[in-house]
C-alpha cells in the first residue's frame, strides 16, 4: 500500500489503453463465467445423482416402455430397498417454446425416492386428495407466476387432448443444484385417461439400493433377470444415466475447453503487449528508480503488481457481470433449468485471470529488472 500511488499513476499515464486492457480482461472473464454456467447446467444431473439410485429403462430406447408389473419382481432382488416409476407427458403449455419436463409419478413411492425435493405435508396433502392435482417446480411457478390453486391446462402431444391441472404443491431444492422446473402429477390420473394401449405402461424406474456399494450388482442383476423377456432393461447408476443424458449434446467440456484456451491465450497476448510497451516507454522512468536506490527486484514487482492489478479489476467486472445474469434467472426459457455460477468457477476465474496476469507481465518485468541505468538514462 506504501507504493500504491505509485503503482496508480504508472498504470494511468496512457488512461485508454489501460481501460480497453481492463476491458479485454472483463470480456474475456464474463465469456468464463457463462461457459461455466452453461457446462454446469449440463452437468447438473451427474453432480446432484443420488449414489444409492438406479435407472432403469427398456433397453431398445427410453422412449419404449416397461410393464407396470416389473415393479414387484424387482422389490423381490436383494439389495433392493425401494423402487418408484414415472412417465415422460411431454405436452405443451400455451406456446412449444414453453418447454420444461413434465411426469406422472407414482404417489406413494416418488416423494420417499428423491428426498432432496421439499414439498411441505399440507400441500402434499392437498396434492394427494385432488386426482387432477399437480406439484411444480419453484422456478417453474416463477417462470409462468403460478400459485397455489391455479388451474393449468396443458396440451398432450404424447396423450392426445387438453389435460388441465390443479396446482396443489410447491416444491423447492435441498441444494441449489437440485431442478425445481419440474412438473409433476398423478400417473393413476395418466392412467385413468390414456387409451387401453398405455395402460399397465410406466416410462422408467428409479431403483433405490440398501447399499451403494453393491449398486453396480444389484443392476447387473435386474438386467439379467429380465433378459430373454419381451421388455428387457437397462439398468445404470443415476450418475451415469445422468452422464449419458449430458453426452447426447455432445462433448460440451471439450468444447468448452477449446473456445476457454483460445480467449485467454488471446488476453495474454493482448496484455503481454501491453505491458511490454508501458515498460519501453517508461524505461527512462525506471532507470530514475534504480539510480536512486530502488532495487531490481522492486522494479520486477512494481511492473508485476500493474499487471495483477489489470487483471483482478478486469476479471472482478468479468466475474460480477457473469453473476448478476444468473440472479436475473434463466434467460433460455427452460433450455437451461440450472441456470447458476458457482462459488468455485468464481474462484477459478479469479485465479485464471490472476495466472495471466502473472505470465503475461513476467517478461517484461524481468526486462525492467534487467535495465542497465546508465544505458536506459542515455535513451532519448
Amino acid at each position: 500500500m506504501k507504493y500504491s500511488a505509485l503503482l496508480i499513476s504508472n498504470l494511468f499515464r496512457k488512461k485508454i489503453r489501460t481501460v480497453l486492457t481492463i476491458g479485454s480482461f472483463a470480456v474475456a472473464l464474463f465469456l468464463f463465467g457463462l461457459l461455466a454456467v452453461v457446462h454446469g447446467a449440463f452437468n447438473q444431473g451427474v453432480e446432484v445423482a443420488g449414489a444409492d439410485r438406479l435407472v432403469v429403462i427398456n433397453k431398445v430406447s427410453i422412449i419404449q416402455p416397461l410393464p407396470i408389473s416389473y415393479k414387484e419382481r424387482l422389490l423381490r432382488i436383494p439389495g433392493v430397498k425401494a423402487v418408484t416409476h414415472a412417465n415422460w407427458f411431454g405436452g405443451v403449455y400455451q406456446d412449444e417454446r414453453n418447454f420444461f419436463a413434465q411426469m406422472a409419478v407414482d404417489d406413494e413411492t416418488f416423494r420417499p425416492m428423491f428426498p432432496e425435493f421439499m414439498i411441505p405435508n399440507d400441500q402434499w396433502q392437498a396434492y394427494m386428495s385432488d386426482r387432477e392435482g399437480a406439484i411444480v417446480g419453484a422456478d417453474l411457478a416463477k417462470r409462468f407466476k403460478w400459485k397455489l390453486g391455479d388451474r393449468i391446462p396443458i396440451k398432450g402431444t404424447i396423450f392426445q387432448g387438453t389435460w388441465e391441472f390443479n396446482i396443489r404443491a410447491i416444491y423447492q431444492g435441498e441444494r441449489v443444484q437440485d431442478d425445481t422446473t419440474q412438473f409433476w402429477f398423478h400417473y393413476k390420473y395418466l392412467e385413468e385417461r390414456e387409451n387401453p394401449y398405455w395402460k399397465g405402461l410406466i416410462g422408467w424406474y428409479t431403483v433405490k439400493v440398501a447399499n451403494p456399494d453393491d449398486s453396480v450388482r444389484v443392476a447387473r442383476q435386474i438386467d439379467e433377470t429380465f433378459s430373454n423377456s419381451p421388455w428387457e432393461t437397462k439398468t445404470d447408476t443415476e450418475k451415469a444415466f445422468a452422464a449419458s443424458f449430458a453426452k447426447q449434446a455432445g462433448n460440451i467440456g471439450f468444447l468448452i475447453t477449446s473456445i476457454g484456451a483460445v480467449v485467454f491465450f488471446t488476453l495474454l497476448l493482448v496484455t503481454g503487449n501491453t505491458m511490454a510497451i508501458a515498460v519501453r516507454e517508461r524505461v527512462r522512468d525506471l532507470a530514475v528508480l534504480k539510480a536512486v536506490g530502488f532495487s531490481d527486484l522492486f522494479v520486477l514487482v512494481l511492473v508485476l503488481a500493474e499487471s495483477l492489478l489489470i487483471a483482478l479489476i478486469g476479471g472482478a467486472l468479468g466475474l460480477g457481470f457473469a453473476k448478476l445474469l444468473t440472479l436475473n434467472g434463466d434467460p433460455t426459457h427452460g433450455m437451461l433449468p440450472f441456470f447458476y455460477l458457482s462459488p468455485q468457477a468464481v474462484v477459478t476465474g479469479f485465479a485464471v485471470a490472476l495466472g495471466v496476469g502473472v505470465v503475461a507481465g513476467l517478461l517484461p518485468a524481468i526486462t525492467a529488472m534487467k535495465l542497465n541505468v546508465v544505458d536506459a538514462l542515455r535513451r532519448v
